[in-house]
């Protein structure tokens, strides 16, 4: 029976939004409502409707939803890796999501708000579809067609590619349909898609070509998409094709296509300026943490969303990127990010090996460097002090907090985050889930173990501060929010899928090599191989795994580990199939388990678990305000924070163990759930999340939409889905 969904009925519906994009190149302020097709005769006109498209189009650090992935905030997909703890709907071995209802439903990627064209899936796709066309129609020269259109392309294609990588197939509208109730598209085979994504990348690239390959845009056009733009989304749709979600027989013929096209591109994205970010003054990781710091041009940004922190009302204040506010300790006016203990124990030694006794990735060598998870923070790589913040830390940013409280910290360019905790009743302090604590530094009951600080404003790092803390804000808006741009693609990201589509063709020298540029970059050099072990060019499973753990590191709380861990079935290794999936499901290759195959550590049956710095015995309890730390009225003196701008680290860093031998003990906290009966609960993915099924509202809908296979058909009794993603 033919598949069918139903169009979305909408009229021609543009109005020029600028919630998060950049002033210099929207400028152009009209209203394009109920616009004709008379503004695709003039530059400007059709300019606007393009910006329209940036303006819904591009990421914003919301947590994730149809319009955008994951970003690194604690949101359902993050919080089912190891960055985060406490169970998503994902994970939560106690809650099986459904198709068949609105309790525990499946998320609905696929429709979004059905009766509001900016909020409906394939409500944006038809205004780009209507761009495309009007453009086309136009009378603007072709080489303004051409820029313009080359924009348009791209994201039609990233729209799409969002849904493919959540559902496999799905309908494919490439022009604009007239809203006729009966009419309807089928859904389109995974194949096709990836081919439509691929060919719309193509032509993106190609029209962007002139403009773009001379350095790329310059001046008040910085920010757009260019060729390199659309050739790094087209590496990654090809990296997603050849991963064992789509690839189950680990089919040569994908791996050797994506390598040689991805590695003949290179070059064009090169030529478009972009780079790895280098300052030729790296210390202690200031390289990797600049990159996410730089508003002018900068050779990471591949795929960037610029934002500002204009006060004020109006338009301009809605493009404040609140990324900074949300892991800021709440004594400097933030919400605060606690970050899971798993992925900080599982971060390189500074040597670039494991720590020893992480038990995730068998096949990668163990450091000769001693790991003491009660001191996590020494002798680590350089990425480590730039991703999480603990107590002895310094944390500097522009602002003054004790302005809004006068018992917080006051001196915002010399902050250090003290947040150790005290108990109220020693009875307490050994039990992992008591709730009966309270943080220094008027942090109190706001306060977490170990502090994310991954693409943070760091004054230490940035001399002209991108976000200002301010005390006499009321919106909750601009004073608090940061102008920090968000880079959904930046340049390790094209490296490290090159990388992975080299070793999954089988040259894994030229792979180990791209290693070595990112690794580079993070501080290690070729005295000791860049922290590389000596046999990945000649194991190409190993050399796999050493991409993946790489990736885990490099990417850490940038929203990219879910969907590296569904590419490669991580959760389980690909071995379980859900009920009614096809024969055609079963992982014929790696050895029918990618976690045996790389020797990872199935993400199904752990747990994840905090851990607390808590006050000396011989200090006591202390109180409930916050000039009640028991430390600092027994007599504790605190040690000047850790300065990550001098090049002593090691001797800062061994300093501050003393100093938490000395006075403060490391604790175990309650992370992941537990049931009714207090019993510890365990992750547990269920197969069938691999590929999305339809929400029950789609569906209903959408009563001809055909459900994904291994999920119930609400329209159908609940009987399992038909819809095959593997069939091509």
């Amino acid at each position: 029976m033919k598949t069918t969904i139903k169009l979305l009925g909408f009229g021609l519906l543009t109005a020029l939004s600028l919630a998060s994009c950049s002033d210099q190149f929207l400028e152009d302020k009209k209203n394009y409502d109920n616009a004709n097709t008379d503004i695709y005769n003039y530059y400007s006109g059709a300019n606007g409707r393009l910006n329209d498209i940036y303006a819904w189009c591009l990421p914003s650090v919301g947590d994730i939803s149809w319009k955008t992935p994951s970003m690194g905030n604690a949101d359902f997909a993050a919080k089912s890796t190891e960055e985060y703890t406490g169970f998503s709907n994902f994970v939560n071995p106690e809650i099986e999501l459904t198709s068949m209802s609105s309790s525990n439903s499946v998320p609905d990627f696929f429709m979004g708000q059905q009766n509001n064209i900016q909020e409906a899936v394939y409500g944006r796709i038809r205004n780009i579809n209507d761009c495309i066309a009007g453009i086309q129609g136009g009378s603007l020269t072709e080489e303004q067609k051409e820029e313009l259109l080359g924009q348009v392309y791209f994201f039609r294609a990233w729209c799409y590619y969002q849904l493919v990588k959540w559902y496999g197939g799905v309908p494919i509208v490439d022009k604009v349909l007239e809203p006729v109730a009966e009419s309807f598209t089928p859904r389109s085979s995974a194949k096709e898609c990836i081919d439509f994504i691929l060919n719309d990348l193509d032509m993106s690239a190609r029209m962007l070509a002139k403009k773009t390959m001379n350095g790329g845009w310059t001046g008040a056009d910085y920010g757009r998409v260019t060729t390199g733009t659309a050739l790094a989304l087209k590496g990654r749709v090809l990296q997603l094709w050849c991963s064992p979600l789509f690839n189950r027989t680990n089919d040569q013929t994908r791996w050797q296509q994506a390598y040689t096209m991805m590695k003949q591109e290179l070059d064009s994205i090169n030529a478009c300026g972009y780079g790895l970010y280098r300052t030729g003054n790296n210390v202690n990781g200031s390289d990797f943490a600049g990159q996410f710091l730089t508003s002018t041009v900068n050779p990471e940004a591949v795929f960037v969303t610029l934002y500002n922190n204009i006060e004020g009302d109006g338009l301009d204040n809605q493009k404040n990127n609140r990324w900074e506010r949300d892991i800021r300790p709440s004594n400097t006016g933030g919400g605060g990010k606690g970050a899971g203990y798993m992925l900080v124990n599982l971060f390189p030694m500074k040597d670039g090996k494991l720590p020893a006794g992480t038990g995730t990735y068998s096949k990668l060598e163990i450091s000769e460097l001693e790991y003491n998870p009660n001191y996590p923070f020494v002798d680590r790589d350089p990425r480590f002090y730039r991703t999480f913040a603990f107590p002895g830390f310094r944390w500097a940013y522009n602002g003054d907090a004790s302005l809004k409280d006068p018992n917080n910290p006051s001196d915002g360019k010399n902050y250090v985050l003290w947040n150790y905790v005290w108990y109220v009743d020693v009875n307490d302090q050994g039990n992992p889930e008591s709730g009966n604590s309270f943080g220094a530094d008027n942090l109190l009951g706001s306060k977490a173990s170990i502090y994310v600080r991954k693409k943070s404003d760091d004054l230490d790092v940035n001399g002209s501060p991108l976000y200002q803390y301010f005390a006499n804000d009321t919106k909750g808006a601009a004073p608090y929010y940061s102008a920090a741009p968000l880079m959904e693609i930046r340049y390790a990201e094209v490296l490290l899928n090159l990388a992975e589509v080299a070793c999954g063709a089988g040259d894994m020298a030229y792979a180990v090599e791209l290693l070595k540029m990112v690794r580079e970059r993070a501080g290690y050099t070729a005295e000791n191989n860049f922290g590389l072990q000596a046999n990945l060019a000649g194991d190409q499973a190993a050399c796999m795994s050493a991409i993946l753990y790489e990736r885990q590191i490099e990417f850490a709380y940038e929203g990219k580990r879910f969907d590296d861990m569904r590419r490669w079935m991580l959760f389980d290794g690909g071995a379980t199939q859900p009920a009614g999936a096809p024969s055609t499901w079963t992982l014929s290759g790696w050895g029918g388990n990618t976690c045996s195959y790389l020797g990872v550590k199935p993400f199904n049956g752990q747990r994840r678990e905090n851990i607390e710095f808590r006050t000396a015995d011989k200090y006591g309890v202390g109180g409930t305000t916050f000039d009640s730390d028991p430390l600092l009225k027994g007599g504790g003196v605190r040690p000047a924070g850790v300065d990550f701008r001098k090049a002593d680290i090691d001797t800062q860093l061994q300093e501050l163990k003393v100093w938490y031998q000395e006075n403060l003990v490391a604790h175990e906290k309650r992370g992941d759930g537990y049931d009714s009966q207090h019993n510890l609960l365990y992750i547990n993915f269920r197969p069938k999340y691999y590929f999305l099924g339809l929400s029950s509202g789609v569906q209903n809908a959408n009563k001809g939409l055909p459900q994904t296979a291994g999920w119930e058909d609400y329209n159908n009794g609940g009987a399992n889905g038909t819809f095959d993603p593997l069939a091509e």
